[in-house]
């Protein structure tokens, strides 16, 4: 269990850092830059993490996984990607924080409650609703009155991360079959 916890942790922060680094870059191709970023792709990967260890060890342990991903996320984004002479890019680790740790323990919540549904309910349903608080608490935070187009781009990023979250199913289900079969 240490070593998936310690994995698991580590993804987690890995996520978070490249997911701010890439919500800086709008996707410029077939009229989507003012509607979609590169973060949209990588940071609903951490819902699937979350659920994963929700669903493996129960909330206390998703809980800890949250604020250790947290803490390396927030680190590694202050000392990777944050340039602390851009205000902007400040409001992005200040918004990432805020609305990751909100997002993940809503998630915990959401998918500790809904646990014992058919295995697909607990995780999409958190999933969809983390999503939601993340990307607009997010997008609020770090653009709202910057002249970036913080409403389409959210609403974009939003709509990749329902897609996304729908698609994470899949190795959801295989690696909750994988590490139950191996014991982890």
């Amino acid at each position: 269990m240490e070593k998936l916890f310690i994995l698991l942790s580590l993804i987690m922060g890995v996520v978070v850092l490249s997911s701010n680094y890439l919500v800086q870059f709008p996707l410029r191709y077939y009229g989507l830059e003012e509607i979609l970023t590169y973060g949209a792709f990588s940071y609903p990967v951490a819902f699937l993490i979350t659920d994963l260890a929700n669903r493996l060890y129960g909330k206390f342990i998703a809980r800890k996984i949250v604020y250790i991903g947290f803490i390396i996320g927030i680190a590694f984004t202050l000392f990777f990607s944050t340039n602390f002479a851009d205000l902007i890019s400040i409001r992005i680790a200040i918004g990432s924080g805020t609305a990751f740790l909100f997002a993940q323990l809503l998630d915990v919540q959401i998918f500790d409650k809904l646990r014992k549904k058919k295995w697909f309910v607990a995780p999409l349903t958190s999933s969809l609703i983390g999503s939601t608080v993340d990307t607009f608490l997010f997008f609020s935070i770090s653009f709202y009155a910057t002249g970036i187009p913080w409403i389409t781009l959210s609403l974009g990023d939003l709509a990749v991360k329902v897609l996304v979250a729908l698609l994470m199913l899949i190795p959801f289900r295989f690696l909750i079959g994988l590490f139950k079969v191996s014991k982890v």
